[in-house]
């Protein structure tokens, strides 16, 4: 089944703009952040849930993988009732959470299997070097997620769930590495394009945007019009896959836009 995105924002007269699907999507924000909030079924107080901020790996299918102790919570919550969601947002938003992606995967924790706990070792101590002071800690063990479900939170107004066999097959963005150098250097060096690609692409008389996401197929902006907000999404004119490459389009782009005649 694919991956159907919910718009609850108001509807708009021009169709949304494509983007990447949301199963690649979760992929590229797992694959950007380090840490999430591991949320497991409380043994002392049943009913209630029980979060902890929790550092994961990936394995090669996009299972996060925990490296944690028998004495922690969580793990005992864990070994009394393996389901549990883990939260992953956005890396670089801290002051304004709401404008980032963000993500839910709900599943099953467990211990993984010994078949692979090479694989997830080394996966995660490349994301987690400080990690290698107690990795063979007697009291630690390496447990993988087996996603059953996802729920993917794009910004304002663009959400919806993942089918887990389509977050299992996806890949991360080809720019996800260099994603953030991008988002920061336009916004840092470059405000005056993010106006005028809003004004010319998408047609909203901004008065300052900032770039929130960038992505092989566009990019997306937070235009500020008056004391509105709106999200707009643009698309490159063709597909991007390296930071020179956007590089090039985004200037292209902004000369198209300056030579354009005022509407």
């Amino acid at each position: 089944m694919k991956s159907r995105p919910q718009h609850a924002a108001p509807p708009s007269a021009s169709p949304p703009v494509p983007e990447p699907p949301f199963a690649e999507r979760v992929r590229t924000l797992l694959h950007l952040g380090r840490t999430g909030t591991l949320a497991t079924h409380s043994r002392k107080h049943t009913g209630f849930p029980f979060a902890s901020i929790m550092p994961y790996g990936l394995d090669a299918t996009g299972r996060p993988t925990f490296l944690i102790s028998s004495m922690a919570m969580h793990t005992q919550n864990l070994t009394a009732n393996a389901r549990a969601s883990l939260v992953v947002a956005q890396p670089g938003w801290t002051d304004d959470p709401l404008a980032g992606a963000r993500a839910t995967l709900v599943g099953e924790v467990r211990p993984a299997a010994d078949a692979t706990s090479g694989a997830v070792r080394e996966s995660y101590l490349e994301r987690h070097a400080n990690a290698r002071s107690w990795v063979d800690f007697d009291d630690f063990a390496f447990y993988a997620m087996d996603v059953v479900a996802l729920y993917y939170v794009a910004g304002f107004g663009a959400m919806g769930w993942v089918e887990a066999s389509d977050y299992a097959t996806a890949a991360p963005d080809p720019l996800v590495d260099v994603e953030g150098a991008i988002v920061s250097h336009m916004n840092a060096d470059h405000a005056d394009a993010l106006v005028a690609y809003c004004r010319h692409y998408a047609g909203v008389a901004a008065d300052s945007a900032t770039m929130t996401a960038v992505d092989r197929m566009g990019f997306r902006l937070r235009a500020r019009c008056g004391d509105a907000l709106q999200g707009v999404r643009i698309n490159f004119p063709s597909e991007v896959r390296s930071s020179e490459a956007a590089r090039h389009v985004l200037v292209g782009m902004l000369r198209e836009a300056q030579s354009a005649p005022e509407r």
